[in-house]
């Protein structure tokens, strides 16, 4: 166990609208699949709240120490699977599932407004349409200014950049778990091999930048 590197994937908590919650379930689908015998995978069910997240983050990353954390969430504006490119700040304004939201409407305070990924989701999109794995795919810079995003800042925030965010639709619309699942495994592949290959450096100087 000591040789494998550790990726931690997670996903969220059902609210709102989503009753059942397609992240999780695409989470627990990837579980059951893996990432390979040379890969420590790690899961866990996020809280759709704001004071959980800034609890738990620092608590897994620090935990695990993982090569890469991706968080896992659901969008109902989703028409693909989409990866996120950075997370913001500030905007958030919209109640959690404990009827809360932060004061200061920000993540951090004094934090930089923008944090991008390591990771150049371009390219990780651009090479699983070209080798056919997961053709519907693209890419965001917007995670919505909720939980989400939120969360997405923090990770980036607390691991230096080394994480990224995936938004799947709901489920049947038009995935099911099991197809959301295979998708999550071809991505977190590819970002794996992203980060191995040392393609990321050049990106480390936009950490801040809109």
């Amino acid at each position: 166990m000591a040789n494998k590197r550790k990726v931690i994937v997670t996903g969220f908590e059902p609210f709102g609208e989503h009753k059942v919650n397609s992240s999780w379930a695409a989470v627990q689908e990837l579980e059951r699949l893996g990432l390979g015998d040379h890969i420590e995978l790690v899961v866990c069910e996020v809280p759709v709240e704001y004071q959980a997240v800034q609890t738990l983050l620092p608590a897994l990353w620090e935990e695990h120490q993982p090569q890469l954390v991706v968080h896992v969430g659901v969008s109902g504006l989703a028409k693909a699977v989409t990866l996120e490119q950075c997370g913001h700040n500030k905007g958030y304004r919209r109640l959690d599932n404990c009827f809360f939201s932060p004061e200061s409407e920000c993540c951090i305070e004094d934090g930089p407004e923008c944090i991008s990924s390591v990771l150049d989701m371009g390219s990780v999109c651009s090479r699983l349409r070209k080798e056919g794995v997961c053709s519907k795919v693209t890419v965001s810079k917007d995670a919505g200014r909720y939980l989400c995003d939120y969360t997405y800042y923090t990770s980036l925030f607390v691991g230096n950049g080394r994480a990224a965010f995936v938004h799947v639709p709901p489920l049947g619309k038009p995935f099911s778990s099991e197809e959301l699942g295979r998708a999550l495994q071809a991505v977190v592949t590819e970002m794996l091999l992203q980060l191995e290959g040392g393609a990321t450096e050049a990106l480390c100087n936009h950490r801040g930048r809109h």
